[in-house]
């Protein structure tokens, strides 16, 4: 039997998200785009947060029909040890996230092959699975890999040249649609989900193409009400 907990989300600080994605998701790397950043409380103790962003590339909502501000991707999961099931606390944030941006009618994910994930925490909230998407390059610099798209961000207009460079994975694509129009029009793109791995909670999103984008959509603007405002590094202490 799970174990009864005081679950809450709720907009949060910069610093928060940046603690949690630093110390509880593998990538530690926080998106370099605007963001809709929500912390995740149990019994009022800060276990992480659930990022929304602009997502990698400019016309992410280009097959869909939509404009920049009608789409957007969730870039981040990022938990501590955890009671609630993740699948929960997705639906939360994207109830909070529909609340805040009501234009919003499409929410994009990945899951990531090289993590070992298929995106159970989708299946189990009842996403449209679309297909995978192709593998991509990374790039080394300074002992750290960089999607060649966030690797512009770090080098600038420096040369690429003689850098080392690898294939990813493939990623599995996930659609949570916001309204019954997008959901229409989005079903006929649903394929049978992956085979499911033994536990949805050690499934976790994939650090997404381009560290959430280079050049996010100017017409996306996410809220940041902080109403909590807590320092993660405080209300982490001891834990």
């Amino acid at each position: 039997m799970q174990e009864k907990v005081d679950l809450k989300l709720d907009w949060c600080s910069y610093k928060a998200a940046k603690y949690a994605v630093e110390h509880w998701h593998y990538s530690r790397r926080m998106p370099k785009s605007k963001l809709a950043k929500l912390g995740v409380w149990e019994n009022n103790k800060f276990i992480g947060c659930v990022i929304f962003g602009v997502g990698a590339t400019a016309n992410i909502g280009e097959p869909y029909n939509l404009e920049g501000n009608r789409i957007c991707e969730l870039v981040r999961i990022a938990l501590k040890n955890h009671v609630s099931n993740v699948s929960r606390i997705v639906k939360i944030a994207i109830s909070i996230l529909k609340k805040g941006m009501p234009k919003i009618a499409l929410v994009v994910s990945y899951a990531d092959s090289q993590q070992n994930h298929i995106g159970s925490i989708y299946q189990a909230g009842n996403w449209i699975y679309t297909g995978k998407t192709g593998g991509d390059i990374e790039i080394l610099i300074k002992g750290r890999w960089y999607h060649r798209r966030g690797a512009f961000d770090v080098l600038g207009n420096s040369s690429r040249k003689g850098k080392k460079t690898r294939k990813t994975g493939c990623k599995y694509k996930y659609l949570y649609p916001l309204t019954k129009q997008m959901r229409k029009q989005i079903e006929p793109l649903a394929q049978p989900y992956p085979k499911r791995p033994a536990s949805i909670d050690n499934d976790a999103p994939s650090n997404q193409p381009g560290e959430g984008g280079a050049n996010p959509t100017a017409g996306l603007q996410f809220i940041d009400k902080g109403k909590h405002g807590t320092e993660a590094g405080q209300t982490t202490n001891g834990n």
